[in-house]
């Protein structure tokens, strides 16, 4: 039998560091990894601003922005090596940054004056060797946000 304890947390975490830079909540280490997305049948029914997922009925990757879902990838990418996960989600998951949050996710990050610093990775379509839809990094050479939609990788500045 396993015990696991949450905590509130209002720190700032290091994932692969020993120190968190600057204003981040969340904050990974150099390495060819990013963060990967969920993949959801559907797109849920009252987002929070910000949310990222990768829509399942069209194969995109999306964020919720200004009451709307914004697509960040152009046509439908490849699902082939991902599944839906087939149970049902109770609970808020993990918040690190807060008590409580309105907003539900497997991680939620809440915080007045701190953001995530995304996983951080030089050329990821040369270096992230086996991603899949839905990952996500920050690409150290151009400068950009990096979203692998299953076949390609879309850069946004």
């Amino acid at each position: 039998m396993s015990l696991f304890v949450f905590m509130p947390c209002k720190g700032q975490i290091g994932i692969g560091k020993s120190l968190v830079d600057g204003d981040g909540i969340l904050d990974f280490g150099d390495s060819p990894k990013g963060i990967v997305l969920p993949l959801l049948p559907a797109l849920p029914t009252n987002p929070y601003p910000g949310t990222f997922v990768v829509d399942n009925s069209d194969s995109t990757v999306k964020v919720f922005s200004n009451g709307t879902w914004i697509s960040l990838t152009d046509a439908p990418g490849n699902t082939d090596r991902r599944i839906i996960n087939p149970s049902v989600e109770t609970g808020r998951g993990v918040i690190i940054g807060a008590p409580d949050s309105p907003a539900e996710g497997v991680l939620v990050l809440e915080s007045e004056n701190k953001a995530l610093i995304l996983p951080k990775v030089a050329n990821p379509h040369l270096n992230i060797l086996n991603p899949v839809i839905g990952t996500i990094c920050y690409d150290m050479v151009s400068k950009t946000l990096a979203v692998f939609d299953g076949n390609k990788w879309y850069f946004w500045k």
